[in-house]
């Protein structure tokens, strides 16, 4: 379901991101798109209003794996209440490190596959986001000789692929990591 009101869930986040780019102290400067044109090959992202942020404090941003960019981009999904099966309906980047990062995913994926397919065993993403997974999954959904799943809780959540035929000799797999 679209965002019933995308002016004003873009102007909310303007207000929001005023505040914290000024009481902040902040060296930063924002551009909010509705409706940002996209290339044909992301159909697994289609953001419905995307924040690109840059300026002189953008490390901050990125620093330790973007986790304030995340954070900021979680605090106005927050006052926008959207549900959490729409959160990528807002997406918050910084110097296209969003982009950098489902490269990132996309290619881990596919080396992922190839292990699978070399060992015949399972192979174990390390912990991600449910966004990070759902990369995951979508990158290898047409991989018809395997299949992945979401394993664990929480936090420690992660991706598996699987063999398509894979039977398991004990309850889980031994885990093993790709950054």
């Amino acid at each position: 379901m679209p965002i019933p009101d995308k002016l004003a869930a873009a102007k909310k986040i303007n207000e929001f991101l005023q505040t914290v780019v000024t009481h902040g102290g902040l060296r930063l400067k924002y551009r909010i798109t509705v409706d940002p044109p996209l290339p044909e090959n992301r159909d697994w992202e289609r953001p419905e209003i995307l924040v690109d942020l840059a300026g002189p404090d953008s490390a901050l941003l990125l620093d330790r794996g973007g986790e304030l960019l995340r954070a900021l981009e979680l605090l106005a999904l927050e006052i926008l209440r959207l549900p959490s099966g729409e959160h990528e309906k807002i997406s918050f980047d910084c110097h296209n490190q969003r982009s950098i990062r489902l490269e990132e995913l996309r290619m881990a994926a596919s080396v992922a596959a190839e292990t699978v397919r070399r060992t015949g065993a399972p192979y174990t993403f390390a912990p991600m986001s449910s966004r990070e997974r759902r990369i995951v999954h979508l990158a290898l959904r047409d991989q018809t000789d395997l299949h992945t799943e979401s394993d664990g809780e929480g936090m420690r959540r992660c991706v598996v692929v699987y063999p398509a035929d894979y039977k398991p000799a004990s309850a889980k797999p031994a885990k093993r990591t790709i950054p």
